[in-house]
Protein backbone atom coordinates (compact mmCIF):
# COMPACT_ATOMS: atom_id res chain seq x y z
CA UNK A 1 0.00 0.00 0.00
CA UNK A 2 0.97 3.52 -0.67
CA UNK A 3 0.12 6.58 0.17
CA UNK A 4 0.56 9.95 -1.17
CA UNK A 5 0.71 13.74 0.40
CA UNK A 6 -2.75 14.99 -1.18
CA UNK A 7 -2.61 18.11 -3.46
CA UNK A 8 0.97 19.34 -2.95
CA UNK A 9 2.30 16.22 -4.07
CA UNK A 10 2.78 15.25 -7.40
CA UNK A 11 2.64 11.45 -6.63
CA UNK A 12 -1.31 12.06 -6.12
CA UNK A 13 -2.42 13.60 -9.09
CA UNK A 14 -0.09 11.02 -11.30
CA UNK A 15 -1.32 8.14 -9.42
CA UNK A 16 -5.19 9.58 -9.60
CA UNK A 17 -4.92 10.89 -13.04
CA UNK A 18 -7.43 8.94 -14.68
CA UNK A 19 -10.23 9.36 -12.62
CA UNK A 20 -9.78 13.16 -11.90
CA UNK A 21 -9.05 13.99 -15.84
CA UNK A 22 -11.12 11.08 -17.54
CA UNK A 23 -12.52 11.86 -21.30
CA UNK A 24 -15.43 13.00 -19.86
CA UNK A 25 -13.88 15.76 -17.98
CA UNK A 26 -12.20 17.01 -21.42
CA UNK A 27 -15.46 16.78 -23.31
CA UNK A 28 -17.66 18.44 -20.49
CA UNK A 29 -15.26 21.38 -21.31
CA UNK A 30 -15.23 21.42 -25.05
CA UNK A 31 -18.95 21.53 -24.60
CA UNK A 32 -18.74 24.27 -21.74
CA UNK A 33 -16.39 26.73 -23.99
CA UNK A 34 -19.02 26.10 -27.01
CA UNK A 35 -22.06 26.88 -25.19
CA UNK A 36 -21.40 28.42 -22.24
CA UNK A 37 -21.60 32.68 -21.95
CA UNK A 38 -19.52 33.27 -19.44
CA UNK A 39 -16.90 31.38 -21.33
CA UNK A 40 -17.47 33.98 -24.40
CA UNK A 41 -14.17 36.34 -24.63
CA UNK A 42 -12.77 39.20 -27.02
CA UNK A 43 -11.55 37.39 -30.07
CA UNK A 44 -7.76 37.12 -29.34
CA UNK A 45 -8.05 37.92 -25.53
CA UNK A 46 -5.15 36.84 -23.55
CA UNK A 47 -6.24 34.05 -21.01
CA UNK A 48 -4.61 32.94 -17.90
CA UNK A 49 -5.86 29.30 -16.61
CA UNK A 50 -4.03 29.36 -13.31
CA UNK A 51 -4.55 26.08 -11.42
CA UNK A 52 -4.53 24.64 -15.25
CA UNK A 53 -4.08 21.06 -14.57
CA UNK A 54 -3.21 18.73 -18.06
CA UNK A 55 -4.62 21.81 -19.94
CA UNK A 56 -8.12 20.57 -20.30
CA UNK A 57 -9.38 24.03 -20.62
CA UNK A 58 -6.35 26.05 -21.53
CA UNK A 59 -5.98 23.74 -25.13
CA UNK A 60 -9.54 24.29 -26.53
CA UNK A 61 -9.22 27.28 -25.75
CA UNK A 62 -6.52 27.99 -27.68
CA UNK A 63 -7.70 26.41 -30.62
CA UNK A 64 -10.67 28.48 -30.17
CA UNK A 65 -7.56 31.36 -31.33
CA UNK A 66 -7.63 32.99 -27.68
CA UNK A 67 -3.79 33.10 -26.21
CA UNK A 68 -3.53 31.22 -23.53
CA UNK A 69 -1.21 31.09 -20.63
CA UNK A 70 -1.42 27.77 -18.06
CA UNK A 71 0.02 28.10 -14.78
CA UNK A 72 -0.06 25.01 -12.12
CA UNK A 73 2.16 23.97 -9.57
CA UNK A 74 2.71 20.35 -10.32
CA UNK A 75 5.24 19.72 -12.57
CA UNK A 76 3.61 16.50 -13.62
CA UNK A 77 0.82 18.52 -15.40
CA UNK A 78 2.73 20.85 -16.78
CA UNK A 79 4.33 18.14 -18.97
CA UNK A 80 1.22 16.25 -19.59
CA UNK A 81 -0.46 19.71 -20.38
CA UNK A 82 2.58 20.20 -22.85
CA UNK A 83 2.47 17.26 -24.29
CA UNK A 84 -1.55 17.23 -25.11
CA UNK A 85 -0.58 20.31 -26.85
CA UNK A 86 2.17 19.21 -28.70
CA UNK A 87 0.14 15.98 -29.80
CA UNK A 88 -2.77 18.43 -31.15
CA UNK A 89 -0.37 21.29 -32.47
CA UNK A 90 -1.67 24.08 -30.33
CA UNK A 91 0.41 26.30 -29.13
CA UNK A 92 -0.07 27.12 -25.73
CA UNK A 93 2.59 28.91 -22.85
CA UNK A 94 2.34 27.04 -19.72
CA UNK A 95 4.52 27.74 -16.72
CA UNK A 96 4.92 25.96 -13.56
CA UNK A 97 4.64 28.83 -10.80
CA UNK A 98 2.77 29.07 -7.51
CA UNK A 99 -0.92 30.70 -7.85
CA UNK A 100 0.05 32.96 -4.50
CA UNK A 101 3.02 34.58 -6.25
CA UNK A 102 3.17 34.45 -10.15
CA UNK A 103 3.57 37.70 -11.44
CA UNK A 104 3.20 37.94 -15.08
CA UNK A 105 5.19 40.28 -17.59
CA UNK A 106 2.25 41.74 -18.95
CA UNK A 107 -1.77 41.52 -18.13
CA UNK A 108 -4.48 38.79 -19.28
CA UNK A 109 -7.98 40.14 -19.97
CA UNK A 110 -9.34 37.20 -18.65
CA UNK A 111 -8.61 35.02 -15.48
CA UNK A 112 -9.84 31.44 -15.54
CA UNK A 113 -9.56 28.92 -12.29
CA UNK A 114 -12.24 25.96 -13.00
CA UNK A 115 -13.34 22.83 -11.47
CA UNK A 116 -12.53 23.64 -8.18
CA UNK A 117 -9.28 24.67 -8.47
CA UNK A 118 -9.30 26.98 -5.09
CA UNK A 119 -8.93 26.75 -1.29
CA UNK A 120 -6.59 23.66 -1.58
CA UNK A 121 -4.00 25.57 0.59
CA UNK A 122 -3.47 25.15 4.25
CA UNK A 123 -3.65 28.57 5.23
CA UNK A 124 -6.70 30.76 4.66
CA UNK A 125 -4.51 33.85 3.91
CA UNK A 126 -2.89 31.74 1.25
CA UNK A 127 -6.18 31.26 -0.72
CA UNK A 128 -7.00 34.75 -0.20
CA UNK A 129 -3.81 36.09 -1.52
CA UNK A 130 -4.50 33.52 -4.82
CA UNK A 131 -7.57 35.84 -5.40
CA UNK A 132 -4.85 38.69 -5.25
CA UNK A 133 -2.32 37.46 -7.10
CA UNK A 134 -5.50 36.94 -10.05
CA UNK A 135 -6.38 40.35 -9.76
CA UNK A 136 -2.75 41.66 -10.36
CA UNK A 137 -2.59 39.35 -12.92
CA UNK A 138 -5.39 40.90 -14.79
CA UNK A 139 -5.47 44.37 -16.90
CA UNK A 140 -7.69 47.26 -16.00
CA UNK A 141 -11.56 45.90 -16.83
CA UNK A 142 -10.25 43.00 -16.99
CA UNK A 143 -12.38 39.96 -16.17
CA UNK A 144 -12.24 36.86 -13.42
CA UNK A 145 -14.25 33.40 -13.50
CA UNK A 146 -13.87 31.43 -10.36
CA UNK A 147 -15.76 28.30 -10.92
CA UNK A 148 -16.32 25.65 -7.83
CA UNK A 149 -18.55 23.44 -6.04
CA UNK A 150 -19.80 25.69 -3.53
CA UNK A 151 -20.54 25.16 0.54
CA UNK A 152 -24.65 25.16 0.03
CA UNK A 153 -24.07 22.78 -2.91
CA UNK A 154 -21.94 20.10 -1.05
CA UNK A 155 -24.03 20.31 1.64
CA UNK A 156 -26.67 18.17 -0.37
CA UNK A 157 -24.01 16.03 -1.14
CA UNK A 158 -21.59 15.01 1.34
CA UNK A 159 -23.38 11.31 1.31
CA UNK A 160 -21.76 8.05 2.22
CA UNK A 161 -18.73 6.64 0.06
CA UNK A 162 -18.62 7.24 -3.67
CA UNK A 163 -17.55 4.20 -6.14
CA UNK A 164 -15.97 5.12 -9.25
CA UNK A 165 -14.73 2.51 -11.68
CA UNK A 166 -12.13 2.62 -14.86
CA UNK A 167 -11.69 -0.88 -16.51
CA UNK A 168 -10.25 -3.09 -14.08
CA UNK A 169 -9.54 0.00 -11.50
CA UNK A 170 -11.35 1.04 -8.71
CA UNK A 171 -11.54 4.24 -6.61
CA UNK A 172 -13.67 5.03 -3.03
CA UNK A 173 -13.95 8.44 -1.77
CA UNK A 174 -15.64 9.21 1.48
CA UNK A 175 -15.91 12.42 2.77
CA UNK A 176 -16.05 14.51 5.83
CA UNK A 177 -17.04 17.99 6.96
CA UNK A 178 -14.62 19.60 9.02
CA UNK A 179 -14.38 22.53 11.27
CA UNK A 180 -18.12 23.54 11.24
CA UNK A 181 -18.19 23.66 7.52
CA UNK A 182 -15.35 25.60 6.79
CA UNK A 183 -13.57 22.38 5.49
CA UNK A 184 -14.39 19.42 3.82
CA UNK A 185 -11.97 16.31 3.98
CA UNK A 186 -11.83 13.60 1.49
CA UNK A 187 -10.51 10.37 1.68
CA UNK A 188 -9.56 8.15 -1.50
CA UNK A 189 -9.01 4.81 -2.02
CA UNK A 190 -7.45 3.64 -5.14
CA UNK A 191 -7.33 -0.28 -6.07
CA UNK A 192 -5.21 -1.21 -9.03
CA UNK A 193 -4.62 -4.52 -9.49
CA UNK A 194 -2.76 -5.25 -6.60
CA UNK A 195 -1.87 -1.94 -5.53
CA UNK A 196 -4.07 -0.02 -3.11
CA UNK A 197 -2.87 3.57 -3.43
CA UNK A 198 -4.82 6.03 -0.26
CA UNK A 199 -4.76 9.95 -0.55
CA UNK A 200 -6.15 12.35 2.09
CA UNK A 201 -6.98 15.69 0.92
CA UNK A 202 -8.60 18.71 3.09
CA UNK A 203 -9.52 21.89 1.69
CA UNK A 204 -11.38 24.93 2.40
CA UNK A 205 -15.10 25.42 0.78
CA UNK A 206 -16.68 28.65 0.52
CA UNK A 207 -20.38 30.03 0.22
CA UNK A 208 -21.51 32.57 -2.08
CA UNK A 209 -21.60 35.38 0.56
CA UNK A 210 -18.02 34.11 1.63
CA UNK A 211 -16.58 33.77 -1.71
CA UNK A 212 -18.38 37.61 -3.09
CA UNK A 213 -16.40 38.85 0.02
CA UNK A 214 -13.56 37.59 -0.44
CA UNK A 215 -12.84 38.74 -3.63
CA UNK A 216 -14.07 42.49 -2.65
CA UNK A 217 -12.00 42.52 -0.75
CA UNK A 218 -8.85 41.23 -3.20
CA UNK A 219 -9.96 44.10 -5.03
CA UNK A 220 -11.97 42.75 -7.65
CA UNK A 221 -15.91 45.26 -8.98
CA UNK A 222 -18.85 44.11 -10.80
CA UNK A 223 -18.84 40.72 -8.38
CA UNK A 224 -21.40 38.58 -9.83
CA UNK A 225 -22.98 35.08 -9.19
CA UNK A 226 -23.88 32.48 -10.51
CA UNK A 227 -25.32 28.67 -10.29
CA UNK A 228 -23.69 27.31 -13.64
CA UNK A 229 -21.96 27.45 -16.67
CA UNK A 230 -25.37 28.35 -18.48
CA UNK A 231 -25.22 32.01 -16.62
CA UNK A 232 -28.67 30.59 -14.04
CA UNK A 233 -29.39 31.92 -10.83
CA UNK A 234 -27.30 30.84 -7.37
CA UNK A 235 -30.35 29.10 -6.16
CA UNK A 236 -32.28 25.87 -5.16
CA UNK A 237 -31.39 24.37 -8.76
CA UNK A 238 -28.13 25.66 -8.99
CA UNK A 239 -25.56 23.06 -10.03
CA UNK A 240 -22.00 25.00 -9.20
CA UNK A 241 -20.92 28.08 -8.09
CA UNK A 242 -19.38 30.42 -10.56
CA UNK A 243 -18.29 33.85 -9.44
CA UNK A 244 -17.74 36.29 -12.25
CA UNK A 245 -15.84 39.92 -11.48
CA UNK A 246 -13.63 42.31 -12.91
CA UNK A 247 -10.77 44.64 -12.06
CA UNK A 248 -11.67 48.26 -11.75
CA UNK A 249 -11.01 49.99 -14.97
Amino acid sequence: MTRTGGFQDDDFWTEFHDFLFSGQRYAQAEELLDNSPLLRFPEGARVLDMCCGPGVFAEPLARRGYDVTGVDLSPAMIDRARARAAETGTEVTYHREDARTYAPEKGFDVALNLFTSFGYLEDPADNAQVLRTLHGSLVPGGALVLDLAGKELLARKVTPPKVVRKGEDLMVQTDSVLDDWARLRSDWVLVRGDQVTRATLVWFVYSAVELREMATEAGFTDVEIFGGFDGRPYDENAERLILRARRAA
